[in-house]
């Protein structure tokens, strides 16, 4: 039930084409979906409850407010995972926006400041 997540969150990074020195991104399974690493370290996943990031509390609020994420949870009767947001459906199709949040969530899990 999972590969169908990790192909589409594989072909979705590869379509963005992201290269970002030291950094090694890579996608595996996670749960029932995948998640996307960079340096081991998780930042996203896909799964049946969407695509989530985690962020940094600022950011992850301000989409929010704005409807273009939601907290996220696992499961729908699951806690609220508190550093994911999960993205609109437009967001993700942004490309622009989308490569944005996700040096922000690369970033955020690296610790370091990094332009994407």
């Amino acid at each position: 039930m999972a590969q169908p997540y990790l192909e589409n969150l594989s072909q979705l990074i590869a379509g963005l084409a992201l290269s970002i020195a030291g950094v090694k991104l890579e996608t595996k399974h996670f749960f029932s979906g995948a998640a996307l690493y960079a340096n081991g370290k998780i930042c996203a996943s896909l799964s049946p409850a969407g695509f989530a990031l985690k962020l940094p509390a600022d950011k992850r609020q301000e989409l929010i407010e704005s409807r273009m994420g939601s907290e996220f949870r696992f499961f729908p009767s699951g806690p609220i995972k508190h550093e994911y947001v999960t993205l609109s459906e437009p967001l993700i199709q942004d490309d622009k926006a989308f490569r944005a949040l996700l040096g922000i969530s690369i970033n955020y899990v690296l610790g370091k400041q990094r332009d994407v």
